[in-house]
């Protein structure tokens, strides 16, 4: 899909024209390549595409119906609602939660290291999500570091690689006519995957709640909002939000994380210049890390912006027009009811806003350079008031990881190093197929 839509962008944008479009089935997809377009539909006009045009079903199957799917009516107050989860404040609460489970992560490397100097880091840091998802949403100690075969870590996998529906026309018909799809009580996730998940929010809940217990999670802070008198949330909501929570988390940060330690790999200055901010900022913190440090690390920060610019976890986003919608300062209208793609990995590989879009260049997002370049060039969680809610702990998440890592080891490249490397095609969100090995040294 990456491939289709850099050379559909390229070429219509070359050609002058601000979108262009095709037939998913009989739905017609207008695909963005005008950056000032992009910011209309996700800024300045956003209130006529507040809906991702995203397939869920509250009613038979309520997992679905979380913070990304929901359209814009049902979106806004639960939006509302969420986003005072996401706080600066709020991850500080989170942070001692994840950094000991950073702990453990560096233990897990240590053993691979013992049997064998090639390591497969993509496994190893999707256990790593998995706990502190685990423990951060769920408040559930997965201990999936210690056994790859945890519950939570089989269930991640399922999520991603099986589902309800393996039939392709299938998928594609509840993609291309979501709102039928719910009407026709289609449900998505499969049954065990859907009771673990209900069994343990409902029982955390419940435990909790009656041994007045307070946690520094997730959780803890959805169960505070459901105690509200009118706007509470319900459990099914607080088991949709934490749902959407944990394959947020699950897959994205590994992904983000395996990928630019891949890039590091490749990159051995790079590395060692990191590593160098890494150190420092350890020992003005005392030897232990500060949650104040993770956002005054600038290098840190070029890297995983580098990162996310070469490894979009998504290809595209959507929105649906909700009235017609005549293009500024063009004869173009796009009608609605129509879905609109904004295709973000196109825009991060297009070489008059990235010159040579293949090289790993961190410099790409110095404070200097990231001034010469349009606010829509770089889209890895979106944008406006639909941007992705939990954006800060992501960010956390993979820098509380790599500091563990790179203050630890050195990462390079062995035989068993694939470059580039191959793509799983069946999953919706970028994911390395056969995982990516890495010789590791202890420092």
């Amino acid at each position: 899909m990456n491939y289709i839509l850099r050379d559909f962008y390229e070429k219509f944008k070359n050609a002058g024209f601000p979108f262009s479009g095709f037939y998913l089935m009989s739905k017609p997809v207008a695909v963005i390549t005008d950056l000032e377009l992009v910011k209309n539909i996700m800024v300045k006009d956003f209130n006529n595409f507040n809906d991702r045009y995203m397939f869920f079903n509250e009613k038979q199957d309520p997992l679905t119906a979380h913070l990304f799917n929901l359209d814009g009516e049902k979106w806004k107050p639960l939006r509302k609602k969420m986003t005072p989860t996401f706080t600066s404040g709020k991850m500080k609460f989170m942070f001692p939660t994840i950094q000991g489970v950073s702990k453990e992560l560096e233990s897990a490397f240590e053993k691979s290291l013992n049997e064998n100097s090639s390591v497969e880091i993509v496994d190893l840091l999707a256990r790593f999500t998995t706990d502190v998802i685990g423990t951060c949403a769920f408040g559930v100690e997965c201990n999936s570091l210690r056994d790859p075969n945890a519950e939570f870590r089989n269930y991640g996998r399922i999520i991603f690689t099986k589902g309800r529906h393996t039939f392709p026309p299938m998928r594609m018909f509840i993609m291309t006519f979501p709102r039928l799809a719910r009407k026709l009580g289609i449900r998505v996730i499969p049954d065990d995957t859907h009771n673990f998940f209900m069994n343990v929010v409902k029982e955390t809940v419940e435990y909790r709640e009656k041994n007045n217990i307070q946690r520094n999670d997730f959780m803890n802070i959805l169960m505070e909002m459901r105690k509200e008198n009118e706007s509470g949330m319900t459990i099914e909501e607080i088991a949709s939000q934490t749902f959407l929570f944990f394959i947020a988390g699950f897959d994205t940060s590994s992904t983000t994380m395996s990928f630019a330690l891949f890039e590091l790999a490749h990159n051995q200055e790079i590395q060692e210049k990191l590593r160098a901010e890494i150190l420092e900022t350890l020992e003005n913190d005392g030897g232990e890390l500060q949650y104040e440090s993770t956002n005054n690390m600038p290098y840190l920060d070029q890297v995983i912006c580098e990162t996310l610019r070469k490894y979009s976890v998504l290809s595209a986003l959507t929105r649906m027009t909700q009235e017609d919608y005549k293009v500024p300062n063009t004869k173009y209208v796009i009608e609605k009811g129509v879905m609109v793609m904004i295709p973000i990995d196109a825009i991060h590989y297009d070489e008059d806003i990235y010159p040579e879009p293949n090289k790993f260049d961190p410099d790409r997002f110095t404070e200097e350079n990231m001034k010469t370049r349009h606010p829509m060039t770089w889209l890895p969680f979106g944008d406006g008031p639909r941007n992705c809610i939990g954006l800060r702990f992501g960010k956390m998440q993979a820098k509380i990881g790599l500091i563990s890592l790179l203050s630890k080891f050195k990462f390079s490249v062995c035989p068993e190093t694939e470059n580039p490397v191959t793509l799983n095609p069946r999953t919706f969100i970028l994911s390395p197929l056969e995982g990516i090995n890495l010789k590791v040294e202890r420092i």
